[in-house]
């Protein structure tokens, strides 16, 4: 599929086990209080009550053992672009992911097609 045809895929493995290949890499990241922010605020939303201490813990305790994991750590590919989400909008993180997709192919256009 993603050999004849553009795709967008997320996930913890894409670029460095999924897609090794892939033309884009990019590795979204946030500083870990605005991590637990963010979730907390989405439990919020479906009416659930949060801590934002302990979702931070919880956060904390999923990454260190995705990072552990022997199959399909949770690791950024050499090749991937970071880009630290802290702060930003969805706005502005769609603008600066739609640039580096851009820049990185010989069609930008046509790879970001749908995506703006």
């Amino acid at each position: 599929m993603a050999e004849q045809n553009s795709v967008v895929m997320e996930g913890r493995d894409i670029g460095s086990v999924v897609f090794p290949k892939a033309q884009v890499k990019i590795f979204l990241d946030a500083d870990p209080k605005e991590r637990a922010r963010r979730r907390a605020l989405e439990l919020q939303s479906e009416g659930l009550d949060t801590d934002v201490h302990v979702i931070a813990g919880e956060l904390r305790e999923r990454d260190d053992r995705d990072r552990r994991r022997s199959e399909a750590p949770l690791v950024q590919a050499p090749d991937a672009q970071l880009v630290d989400t802290t702060g930003l909008s969805l706005d502005d993180v769609e603008e600066i992911v739609l640039k580096l997709i851009r820049a990185r192919t010989s069609n930008g256009k046509e790879a970001a097609r749908g995506l703006s």
